[in-house]
């Protein structure tokens, strides 16, 4: 069964695109079949994919509006996963979506006809609390939730925590907190460590145990086109995502 995954924080630089493309690139490493849905304007998954957002002849703009399906519009990259991709079109989709019908609901019915094409599809939203936002959301079976260890992160996750509910509330019940990734972490940082102790008290199990490190690597990938795992497989950036793909894989066992 297609596990539906959608990759936000309200909080911007978090990792959230970082853990997009490169969970993406790790899960498909693993033989899985994954569709990555690039739902920010900014189009920087579509970019660290390999895939050039000003050449798109069609888009997640178009899917949403209806004019396109996502076989139409998806793209392969080079890493071995689809790309559902976007560009700077995608921002004034949340203007025409308000006099559409359903509109929270596009992207779900989007996917649902390919969603058998694939193991995993892993959305990746805005760091807003937008339209785009509530789509993915609502497409979604389950959130994961990429976030620094610091103080304002914290404060961030639970807006988060309570757009979720809302969420669950009106438009998707079934919406489940995934799990809670730490990103760009630093061991050696005290109020890293004191942070991620609260996490891990107030969530429990639902924080991975692995860990993403600060990681130049990881850093520069993007910059090449490509995840941290086509970039420097040794790095111990690409490593923490293979891990990440590892654990989600074992907890799906477990929960099956």
């Amino acid at each position: 069964m297609t596990r539906i995954i959608a990759i936000t924080n309200q909080k911007g630089g978090v990792g959230k695109t970082t853990t997009g493309v490169n969970l993406a690139a790790s899960l498909a490493a693993t033989q899985r079949r994954v569709l990555l849905v690039d739902l920010d304007p900014q189009g920087n998954a579509t970019m660290g994919s390999g895939i050039d957002k000003r050449a798109l002849s069609a888009s997640v703009y178009e899917v949403l509006l209806g004019e396109k399906n996502v076989a139409e519009a998806r793209q392969r990259a080079n890493a071995g996963y689809d790309v559902l991709p976007s560009n700077r079109e995608l921002a004034g989709a949340e203007v025409e979506l308000i006099e559409v019908e359903h509109r929270e609901t596009r992207l779900k019915d989007a996917l649902a006809a390919v969603a058998s094409d694939y193991d995993f599809i892993l959305i990746d939203c805005p760091p807003a609390l937008n339209l785009l936002t509530v789509n993915g959301l609502t497409a979604a079976q389950a959130v994961m939730i990429p976030m620094q260890c610091e103080y304002y992160a914290l404060e961030g996750l639970s807006d988060l925590v309570g757009t979720i509910k809302r969420v669950r509330a009106h438009l998707n019940p079934g919406l489940e907190i995934e799990g809670l990734l730490r990103t760009m972490y630093d061991p050696r940082n005290m109020l890293a460590q004191q942070v991620s102790a609260q996490l891990l008290q107030h969530f429990g199990d639902k924080v991975y145990r692995t860990v993403i490190p600060r990681n130049v690597r990881l850093a520069e990938a993007p910059s090449h086109g490509l995840p941290a795992l086509e970039f420097d497989r040794s790095s111990k950036g690409a490593q923490a995502y293979l891990a990440l793909a590892g654990e989600m894989l074992n907890r799906a066992e477990v929960t099956q």
